[in-house]
């Protein structure tokens, strides 16, 4: 049997000037952040989430879209939907 178990790492950071906060070493390291990498910022039940996003944009979207993407496939499917469509 395989238990999943999730592991939460807590640090003190101190918000300075400009309203900055430095991510601590530890949790940079254990989730892989890179200096100038995007994250995702929101606000849930009175804390602060902040996400990783993945550097590339078409990770992004197939992660929404549940399949790789393809500008060629969504060429084709857009041409169809043109043709299908115009004459309406």
């Amino acid at each position: 049997m395989q238990y999943q178990i999730a592991m939460t790492i807590s640090e003190e950071a101190l918000i300075g000037k400009r309203y900055t906060i430095v991510i601590p070493k530890t949790i940079r390291e254990k989730i892989g952040l890179k200096e100038g990498q995007k994250v995702l910022v929101r606000a849930e039940s009175g804390k602060i989430i902040i996400e990783p996003l993945p550097s590339n944009p078409y990770q992004i979207l197939e992660e929404i879209i549940g399949e790789p993407y393809s500008e060629a496939k969504d060429e084709e499917k857009a041409e169809k939907w043109l043709v299908k469509h115009a004459g309406r």
